[in-house]
């Protein structure tokens, strides 16, 4: 099996994403409806019944894809024989004592290196005053794809890793137990047999397609919860905030089957100085609208890393006892390129950065909000003001803390690798687009969020197919964001022909590692920025390994010398050009586990971090932490 076989028939990307111009205003939909928020677990509104369902699940592997004929998504199906496991937590990680082991092969052994379907599988009760509400059950990452049924029923299908996703549930869930929720994974097999060895797998509309440079760890990465709320609801709050006003818009959503009218009541928030305003929206059965207000806020003050300054809009709405309200956190801040520089609230920015990726030895992709903590605090100890989420969007609980926090975040969706042939195959797809669409929508009040990434080290060898490309995921990012962030890519050449279609030109670059010489970079900013004058230049990634323990001179490969004076010059050539420069971004934070046919000696980690996988510090932390930023942070 090497493609996912959907349940039901798609003539694109399952979600069927469409961005739809309501009342004015673009909203993202999915599965027919608004796209929510997914915040709502960290702060749930009083009017709504909210059923976490982390906890114990029933699994199984389903080598054959037998599951499906056979009802194991049916109630009455007896999975006695399952294993119990954790959710959230990849199946990676179900083996004892953990993580499985290369054999000699690019496969190896243990349920990390299992593919193919899986099926998941919970019971619930639920409350009695669930009849006649709107109930949908979402998903905060289901890695690569999903079929999800309830009682039996089809609810809908997924795809992406790390995109959440809800579906409406209201017409199968039964009041009172015996609700059974039931999930088909499939993760695709990334290698087979070859006459000299493993050989790559492809899917030309998966996202990742082939083999890309990271874990692809498997199945209910992410947390799932159930939501009920009044059949006319407050899917999603948008907000941009700037110079003592705060643009608010309020998607509300009927998903009832009569035309209702609704006063929303909006509150900018304490501490805002502004007083709350209604509004009335009438909404047809089905239908949604969007309720919108320019609010005073003169007591509001800035949003910075220096101070992570936040507030909360709610929008309420009230009928005869069914209530609903929801809740959004906001920064009042700008970020737009000015005079050739990234500016935040005004002044030029230089984005001391790391690049991460989101995993630990011990949980893989579901981490914690303690986990997030950590990283924010070894980030702070390093002096770095900026972390780029390199090649897949992360776990909501990571953007808060960052707001939280004062930390400058660049977001990315999955768009990794991708080539010509895909690119266009994308474009009728659609699941490129959709992904970024899904990282604006769901990460568009943080405003700790401040460049948008539409994708990594991509293919240009086609130069029309790849500009159309860009231009359709530039137009779906600038098109969604009413703060207007500035728009990148980690291009793999400092060459892209789409450069004059960024806001911000960022490129990967491994001068003296994979080519040419350590000093090439600083000639090679100068012309990129000959070209391009009013487009400040950002190195989204640069960086060397080294083994742990390995010491020597500077000029050895592989000590931790090398790699550290290796950061020194790329540094000390960067920051030399500040003046036109948005940052430099080092590759990379910590060890990552990687699937590719490289370091299988070290159990497929990548030794390339300034902190090993199991939290050992390489010499080039220092050397990051002692590099002062050109702004006067350190």
């Amino acid at each position: 099996m090497t493609q996912w076989r959907p349940a039901a028939a798609h003539t694109g990307e399952p979600a069927g994403t469409a961005v739809r111009t309501v009342d004015g205003f673009p909203v993202v939909f999915q599965y027919g409806q608004p796209v929510p928020s997914f915040d709502v677990r960290a702060e749930v509104p009083g009017e709504r019944d909210y059923l976490d369902l982390d906890g114990r699940w029933r699994f199984a592997f389903d080598p054959d894809d037998a599951g499906t004929r056979g009802g194991w998504m049916l109630p009455g199906f007896d999975d006695g024989g399952w294993r119990a496991v954790e959710v959230p937590l990849p199946w990676d990680l179900y083996d004892t004592p953990g993580f499985g082991r290369y054999d000699g092969s690019r496969y190896g052994t243990g349920t990390a290196f299992r593919d193919g379907y899986a099926w998941y599988r919970v019971g619930f009760s639920a409350p009695g005053t669930w009849p006649g509400r709107f109930v949908k059950v979402c998903f905060l990452g289901v890695s690569y794809a999903a079929s999800v049924y309830l009682n039996g029923t089809l609810a809908g299908e997924h795809e992406g890793g790390h995109t959440p996703f809800a579906l409406d549930v209201s017409a199968s869930v039964r009041p009172g137990g015996g609700n059974l929720l039931a999930v088909r994974v499939y993760r695709r097999p990334w290698y087979r047999p070859g006459a000299t060895g493993p050989v790559a797998i492809s899917c030309d509309t998966e996202l990742p397609h082939k083999p890309v440079d990271y874990w692809p760890y498997a199945g209910l990465t992410r947390g799932v919860f159930i939501e009920a709320t009044a059949q006319v609801t407050v899917s999603k709050l948008v907000t941009s905030a700037r110079h003592g006003r705060l643009a608010a818009a309020a998607v509300v959503f009927n998903h009832g089957a009569r035309p209702a009218r609704r006063r929303v009541v909006l509150d900018p928030g304490a501490g805002t100085g502004g007083a709350p305003v209604s509004r009335d929206v009438a909404l047809a059965p089905g239908g949604a609208g969007v309720v919108r207000a320019d609010l005073p806020i003169p007591g509001a003050r800035p949003w910075s890393p220096a101070d992570p300054r936040l507030y909360r809009l709610t929008a309420r709405l009230d009928d005869d006892g069914a209530a609903d309200s929801l809740a959004a956190r906001y920064g009042m801040r700008t970020v737009e390129v000015a005079g050739g520089r990234l500016c935040l609230n005004g002044e030029p920015v230089f984005l001391k950065g790391l690049n991460w990726h989101e995993e630990t030895p011990e949980r893989g992709r579901a981490m914690r909000r303690e986990d997030y903590d950590q990283i924010l605090d070894t980030a702070a100890d390093l002096g770095a003001n900026f972390l780029r989420n390199c090649v897949y969007t992360r776990h909501p609980d990571f953007y808060r803390a960052a707001d939280e926090r004062g930390m400058l975040i660049c977001d990315e969706p999955d768009n990794f690798w991708v080539e010509s042939r895909q690119q266009r195959i994308q474009g009728r797809y659609g699941l490129s687009a959709a992904l970024v669409a899904a990282m604006v929508w769901n990460q568009v009040n943080h405003p700790s969020v401040i460049l948008w990434s539409l994708h990594n080290e991509s293919q240009t060898t086609d130069r029309d197919i790849y500009r159309t490309w860009i231009s359709q995921l530039r137009a779906t990012a600038a098109g969604l964001d009413p703060q207007h962030r500035p728009v990148t890519w980690a291009s793999s050449t400092s060459w892209d022909p789409a450069f004059d279609l960024a806001d911000v030109i960022g490129f990967n670059e491994y001068f003296g590692y994979f080519y040419g010489r350590d000093d090439d970079l600083g000639r090679t900013l100068d012309a990129v920025h000959r070209q391009y004058p009013g487009s400040p230049i950002l190195i989204t990634e640069n960086g060397s390994y080294a083994y742990l323990g390995r010491h020597g001179r500077p000029d050895e490969t592989g000590t931790e010398e090398w790699q550290a004076d290796k950061l020194r010059q790329h540094w000390r050539q960067v920051t030399a050009r500040a003046g036109r420069l948005a940052g430099y971004t080092y590759w990379l934070l910590r060890d990552y586990k990687e699937r590719m046919p490289y370091n299988h000696d070290l159990n497929g980690i990548s030794a390339m971090g300034l902190i090993t996988f199991d939290g050992h510090r390489r010499t080039a932390y220092a050397t990051f932490r002692d590099g002062r930023n050109p702004s006067g942070r350190k």
